[in-house]
């Protein structure tokens, strides 16, 4: 653990005695005191906060900033402006399979800062040096923290503290200041409910954090963060999207804008839309608690039909949920079963989300 990269909030995580562990090579709170479901619970219920700093940051500008990025993405800027954020797809450009999933942060006309998956940075950087002649692609992981607060009561917590950033609308980005500290707030988050995050200079990130915390908002970690994710049927890049998966596959083909012109992994992708993916990604409802979990096997008539992704026990539902890759032509509805260790679990497939606000 002592190899992996620390959060400039690690110390702020330890004070307040949190379960630490390696994820995506960095050093990460799993869960506080309070566990697991208390913090899933507090994200759908009132509010939470989650450090997600490890996520990347690589901040492109200047004259060639907008073309390098709608080469080298799916989605297309024009859609948008700035002030505005985007999510998006960098695809392999052999047999287009999802290489990360990112959120684009459109700041000023001139300035991108792009969100990739914690271990993806370094591939980002690479991609977009190879679109376009950019006069700024750097790397700003290192130079701020990021903090995600979320939750129905998320936006007037915050407001007591930051009145501009609880301001900031779905998918808006906007520079202001929170208590004299400069920051990016950015309405975006990843878990189906409703709030921001935030940018803020490394020096200052306890600081902000601290203040945050004092609100009430509750510390919450990766484990809820992945069973609330999983709720809102939302895709985690090495599960639902990585080498063999594509945007199509993934249920993501919105994120696509072929209309656009050339991008990189487009021709291997059209042939796929053309064709029609083989398989596609769906839910399971387990008719009971017991949580399925990667790679079981999915059978419908006593045929396999496919593999489960992500899966886990839902708070919300009371019951196991998944996601799972299927065979084109499995239907909503259709009663299927999942091998959890040797033992047939009864399910029914459905369309994520399994919860919606």
């Amino acid at each position: 653990m002592s190899e992996d990269r620390r959060s400039p909030l690690h110390q702020a995580h330890l004070d307040l005695d949190a379960k630490m562990v390696p994820f995506g090579g960095w050093e990460m709170p799993l869960s506080y005191p309070s566990g697991t479901l208390a913090e899933h619970a507090a994200c759908r219920e009132s509010a939470v906060a989650f450090d997600v700093s490890h996520l990347g940051t690589v901040r492109v500008t200047g004259e060639g900033a907008f073309e390098a990025l709608q080469w080298a993405f799916t989605n297309d800027l024009n859609r948008i402006r700035p002030g505005r954020a985007q999510y998006t797809h960098l695809l392999d450009e052999s047999d287009a399979s999802v290489l990360d999933d990112i959120i684009v942060w459109w700041i000023t006309p001139d300035r991108f800062d792009v969100m990739p998956n914690a271990s993806n940075t370094s591939r980002v950087v690479e991609a977009l040096s190879q679109g376009a002649v950019v006069p700024g692609i750097v790397d700003v992981t290192s130079d701020r923290a990021v903090m995600a607060v979320q939750g129905p009561e998320a936006r007037s917590r915050l407001g007591e503290v930051a009145p501009e950033a609880a301001a900031v609308p779905r998918f808006d980005v906007a520079q202001l200041s929170i208590d004299g500290v400069d920051v990016v707030v950015a309405g975006t988050g990843y878990t189906g409910e409703d709030g921001v995050e935030i940018a803020v200079p490394v020096e200052s990130a306890r600081h902000i954090w601290d203040l945050v915390l004092g609100t009430g908002v509750v510390p919450a970690g990766l484990g809820a963060r992945d069973t609330l994710r999983l709720e809102a049927g939302l895709p985690l890049h090495g599960h639902e999207l990585g080498p063999g998966i594509t945007s199509l596959q993934a249920g993501l083909g919105w994120v696509v804008r072929f209309d656009k012109g050339d991008f990189r992994g487009r021709e291997p992708l059209m042939a796929e839309a053309e064709a029609g993916p083989k398989r596609t990604l769906r839910g399971l409802v387990v008719e009971g608690r017991r949580p399925p979990r990667a790679h079981q096997v999915v059978s419908l008539g006593g045929r396999p039909v496919g593999e489960i992704s992500s899966g886990n026990f839902s708070p919300v539902l009371g019951q196991g949920i998944a996601l799972a890759f299927l065979e084109a032509g499995v239907d909503d509805g259709a009663a299927v079963t999942i091998d959890v260790r040797g033992t047939d679990v009864e399910a029914v497939v459905s369309s994520p989300p399994f919860h919606k606000r």
